[in-house]
């Protein structure tokens, strides 16, 4: 338990860093602790083919990501 609850922090760490140095481009959510779990295990988990596909399946989730959440805030506004 104690070693998922540093992994965790040192997830949220270097999330924080990557947001305030490199905030995300328009049109893709900023990298979540998941996400980053998720690409931090790439390089050993996959040979590099099935990597660059990883990516871009990461980059093509971020995008939709984005896109529902900006969907749902106009909904949210045109309500009110």
């Amino acid at each position: 338990m104690t070693l998922a609850m540093l992994t965790h922090a040192f997830l949220a760490v270097i999330r924080a860093d990557e947001h305030r140095e490199h905030p995300a481009p328009a049109g893709l959510i900023p990298l979540t602790c998941n996400e980053m779990q998720r690409l931090f295990a790439l390089p050993a988990a996959y040979p590099n083919d099935q990597r660059d596909h990883r990516l871009r399946w990461s980059l093509w989730r971020r995008r939709r990501q984005a896109r529902a959440r900006d969907c749902h805030y106009r909904r949210r506004e045109a309500t009110t």
